[in-house]
């Protein structure tokens, strides 16, 4: 059980450094910013090392649909607080169903 506790912190580490990784990917400018560019490498591989470390105790498939959904979720919101990106009520309609596509994964139907 302590494990699958600390698959899930790296998870959500992982996930933290993809949504970092996204918006130093911003600022690269299509990678024509030195510092920027290296932030976006050196979070994307921490991410995926992250993630390679959390499937060791929990179930690739739930743990990429967990990463991917939580992570997209996470970086339209950021988008639209930080970077003033529109926020329509249709993009909290997919955000909801995001979260819940993300809990219906997680439930334990045995």
């Amino acid at each position: 059980m302590r494990y699958h506790a600390l698959a899930w912190l790296l998870l959500a580490a992982s996930i933290a450094a993809e949504v970092v990784g996204i918006i130093a990917l911003r600022y690269a400018d299509g990678f024509t910013r030195l510092w920027p560019s290296l932030a976006v490498g050196s979070l994307y591989a921490l991410a995926i090392w992250l993630m390679s470390l959390s499937v060791r105790h929990l179930e690739v498939g739930l743990a990429y649909a967990v990463w991917a959904g939580v992570g997209t979720a996470l970086t339209a919101v950021v988008g639209m607080l930080w970077f003033g990106e529109s926020f329509h009520s249709t993009r909290l309609i997919g955000l909801a169903f995001v979260v819940a596509g993300v809990i219906c994964l997680n439930l334990d139907w045995r």
